[in-house]
């Protein structure tokens, strides 16, 4: 046991009580057996944390960050690392991009392919606690466009942790905010344990996704908060950059978690090039988004056997910059490479997903939208509990963005590549006006659909724009999108 004896100077306090909390001192926020505690550092403590992490992994301990600032550019987290945050541990990450040009990602997104935090080819990654992690999304921002309802950001900026074919990582506790890209990207990880994170970003900052579990496997995600305006929960299957898919996506469970998103909140697609399996969302909230629950095959992957189960949600409409517009259900399956031109592919067929025990409230409607018959199949809505209100933005289309013209619009075109595209009308490419006006459920070449104990309250008299059957199916029409041209 370690006795302090009352000092003066204020130095002597400072060192006892750090020699107080290293061999634990019989405080409350004392260190743990077999715990190092590392302490900001004044100026950059980039290469002094980096050491710690390294020296501790190493040595099989863990590392506690104490309370405090610490600045940091690019960080790697190595294999062991057993990382804790103490209650008012603040990483505050640099503003420029080229402080991470040593992290650079197999996942290229937009011009952007480097992450503040990285680890590839770890195993047993442990970092928890009450921390925060800073990004410095405001330096990449550029403008803002007032109809489309977003911020412009730079070309290139930095994904604030990306984790490339790890294995046994968890992650419990901490909070991010600010992220300028994607915030917390996996790539061909297994045995990933989320629980209990906190990510806030600007709702107006395109492409700064929650979570994006990237051809992973064997994950469960809990507990978690997200407010960002890009995707929150979101599972991909990207291409890597020789552009081969990364993986598939399976035996996934997203359960306990409250989603603001501006664009879709729990989230399958749009890159697809390899397979979805065995994926559940369960007993979620989706709180002032746009769309709540999605599915989008674009490039090749097939998509088997996902349940969304016991969600609560609440779907407004967005301006134009943001895809959807506050549908609480939406599928969509179209070409982005349509057959025929430079590397294209039919997208992957969806089929045996369920949807049980959704309700909430929605200004958009249920799209279920397959561009070539029977592209949708299998497909079960049961126990659904819907109010449909008229929006402010009175939008009334349906959207299957992202089609080719985003993928790859014309150079004299108006608009963001992956974003938003006009065509020569000056209309947005992909917003397509519904058929007679809007219903409660819109479904469009989807075969094998089974309605069950399904009510849409709707407003009476409906608002103009709006169509007079609750539900409008219809089938056997030919493919549009997917036979786009470059």
């Amino acid at each position: 046991m370690l006795f302090l004896l009352p000092l003066i100077a204020a130095k002597n306090r400072l060192i006892l009580l750090q020699i107080s909390l290293l061999e634990g001192g019989g405080r409350e926020d004392a260190l743990r057996e077999g715990e190092k505690l590392f302490t900001p550092v004044e100026g950059d403590a980039t290469a002094a944390l980096q050491a710690a992490m390294e020296a501790a992994a190493a040595n099989g301990e863990a590392l506690r960050l104490a309370a405090g600032r610490y600045a940091c550019a690019g960080l790697r987290l190595p294999s062991g690392l057993d990382l804790r945050f103490s209650a008012g541990a603040v990483l505050v990450f640099a503003e420029s991009y080229e402080a991470y040009a040593a992290n650079e990602v197999g996942i290229e997104a937009e011009q952007s392919s480097r992450a503040m935090i990285m680890a590839r080819d770890a195993v047993d990654i442990s970092i928890t606690g009450p921390g925060l992690i800073r990004a410095p999304g405001p330096a990449y921002v550029t403008g803002r466009l007032e109809d489309m309802g977003t911020l412009v950001p730079a070309a290139s900026r930095p994904r604030v942790m990306a984790l490339e074919n790890c294995k046994g990582v968890t992650l419990t506790g901490f909070s991010v905010e600010a992220s300028p890209m994607w915030t917390l990207h996996f790539v061909e990880c297994e045995e990933l344990r989320i629980s209990g994170l906190s990510v806030a970003n600007d709702l107006e900052m395109p492409n700064t996704d929650g979570m994006v579990l990237d051809a992973c496997r064997d994950v469960r995600v809990e507990r978690c908060r997200i407010s960002t305006a890009d995707d929150g929960i979101v599972l991909k299957t990207s291409a890597r950059l020789d552009g081969a898919p990364a993986g598939a996506c399976r035996d996934i469970v997203v359960a306990d978690c409250d989603i603001e998103s501006r664009s879709c909140a729990l989230k399958l697609g749009t890159e697809s090039h390899g397979d979805f399996e065995n994926i559940e969302f369960r007993d979620c909230r989706i709180l002032r988004s746009n769309r709540a629950l999605g599915i989008f095959s674009r490039d090749g992957g097939k998509v088997r056997n996902i349940a969304f189960r016991r969600i609560g949600l609440s779907c407004g409409e967005t301006p134009e910059g943001f895809w959807g517009s506050g549908e609480a259900v939406t599928i969509t399956v179209l070409d982005r490479r349509p057959l025929g031109t430079p590397g294209g592919k039919a997208a992957g067929d969806v089929r045996d997903v369920v949807f049980e025990d959704i309700s909430g409230r929605m200004e958009g409607a249920v799209n279920l939208i397959a561009d070539k018959p029977g592209a949708i199949s299998g497909l079960r809505l049961s126990r659904i509990r819907l109010v449909q209100a008229d929006g402010a933005w009175r939008g009334h289309y349906y959207d299957v963005r992202p089609t080719a013209a985003d993928l790859a619009p014309s150079p004299d075109a108006a608009g963001r590549a992956n974003a938003w595209v006009k065509g020569a009308d000056g209309k947005v490419i992909g917003l397509v006006p519904y058929p007679g006006g809007m219903p409660g459920l819109y479904a469009h070449n989807v075969e094998g659909l089974v309605l069950e104990d399904m009510v849409i309250e709707r407003p009476l008299p409906l608002p103009g724009g709006w169509h007079a059957q609750e539900q409008v199916v219809v089938s056997g029409v030919p493919a549009v999108w997917s036979v786009y041209g470059l």
